[in-house]
């Protein structure tokens, strides 16, 4: 592996970052050519190669996430390539195992299958690639010989949803997943239940493809409860198909999502929808691509053995208005 610059390219993403989170510019000529300089070093290129690789699809969430590797990787001047499996656990432990046989330099990966991951991660760090888990596994991230972990803790996150729904009024709730073996799921509903209080049904849904359907199991599940006065989804978009069930029955209750979507926060800002939790999931990606290349260059180590937390943060009717401008330009 050949490495020519260090620094200089991390202190110019870091600069960029920062940049781009004040949605600054410059403000004299000599700014604009030192923005220059540092650009231009900052994509001089370099031969090392990041690879990012979840569980995740092309939809909402993770096509933001996707979008922070990208923009780390570009101001770093390395490869960096993303990979979703499309919630296919088999998938994902392939394109880890490749990621292994092409010897790239660092590899990022979500958790929501650790186990069906763990023969892929043992490659991984047997053949010392440094490795970094991100989204879902922040319990679970040493264990598999992580660097760290960037996310959320799914805990803190689904005990605060619990605490909301119950202040909101609610008694009875309904948990809606919309995948099969995902932990971080599981761990969310299970933690709202810890701090709601009242009785809590879990079901897991065809999931967010086929909505129509998806829409139908919740109101079917709602249907069958008369008592069910409260909804969280696990995701932005079951948390919106979970509202247009209860208002198909002609229920109100409070509801709660998670993650961010031009869609749920519309709901929000309608009244049709009470909160949803925002993770980051641009950070994520940004995160990640960083930790790896300052771990690859100078070896460094973030964290100090602990998950560098990008959330849980909460949207609602008092800060919905400040976060849509920046999820329509795909970076929240």
């Amino acid at each position: 592996m050949k490495i020519r610059k260090t620094w200089g390219a991390v202190l110019g993403a870091s600069a960029l970052l920062a940049l781009a989170a004040c949605g600054g510019s410059s403000d004299s000529n000599g700014s604009d050519e030192a923005a220059t300089e540092d650009s231009a070093a900052v994509t001089a290129g370099e031969d090392i190669t990041i690879a990012v690789i979840t569980h995740g699809d092309d939809g909402v969430f993770w096509s933001v996430a996707q979008k922070g590797a990208e923009a780390a990787g570009k101001a770093l001047g390395i490869t960096m390539n993303y990979q979703g499996a499309n919630n296919n656990a088999q998938d994902q432990a392939q394109m880890i195992e490749q990621a292994v046989t092409d010897g790239v330099d660092g590899i990022a990966v979500s958790l929501a299958d650790p186990k069906a991951l763990e023969g892929a991660l043992k490659k991984v760090v047997d053949a010392g690639i440094p490795l970094i888990t991100l989204n879902s596994g922040s319990d679970l991230f040493k264990g598999l010989g992580a660097i760290t972990h960037v996310g959320q803790d799914e805990t803190i996150a689904g005990r605060g949803a619990g605490e909301r729904l119950k202040a909101a009024g609610g008694t009875v709730m309904l948990c809606a997943k919309q995948e099969q073996s995902n932990v971080a799921l599981e761990t969310r509903c299970n933690a709202a239940a810890e701090t709601f209080g009242g009785k809590v049904i879990q079901i897991t849904t065809s999931g967010d493809a086929d909505r129509v359907a998806q829409q139908g199991e919740i109101k079917a599940a709602l249907d069958a409860d008369p008592s069910i006065n409260a909804f969280l989804g696990t995701g932005p978009v079951i948390a919106v198909d979970g509202a247009n069930a209860a208002a198909e029955l002609g229920r109100t209750m409070p509801i709660g999502g998670f993650d961010l979507s031009t869609e749920i926060l519309d709901y929000i800002n309608q009244d049709k929808l009470t909160f949803t939790i925002d993770q980051q999931q641009f950070l994520q990606g940004y995160l990640a691509v960083v930790f790896l290349y300052l771990n690859i260059t100078n070896k460094n180590t973030v964290g100090g053995g602990l998950p560098v937390m990008t959330g849980p943060g909460f949207v609602d009717k008092s800060n919905v208005v400040a976060v849509q401008e920046l999820v329509g330009k795909g970076t929240r």
